[in-house]
């Protein structure tokens, strides 16, 4: 069974590219969609890169992402909120 570990204080993502955060540099992120709907989230290896890659976060739902540790997350919604952890089997 997969345990989560929290490793930091959740926050709100930005919702635009310049308050994209890198989740105390996290290389594992806990994505959790709260309220208002379905979000856009982003992430990118700078704050306005050209590599931006996107997916779509239904309302009330929950997604890990891995990423490199200075790359950066926002959605189109700060109903968004990132918390960085750890998974452990």
């Amino acid at each position: 069974m997969q345990r989560t570990k929290i490793i930091a204080t959740e926050v709100a993502l930005g919702t635009t590219a310049g308050g994209g955060l890198s989740i105390s540099d996290a290389t594992c992120v806990r994505l959790y969609n709260g309220a208002g709907g379905v979000a856009t989230v982003s992430i990118a290896s700078t704050v306005g890169a050209a590599d931006t890659a996107t997916f779509t976060m239904p309302q009330e739902s929950v997604e890990f992402i891995e990423k490199p540790s200075s790359y950066v997350i926002w959605a189109s919604s700060t109903s968004v909120k990132a918390t960085k952890v750890g998974l452990t089997n």
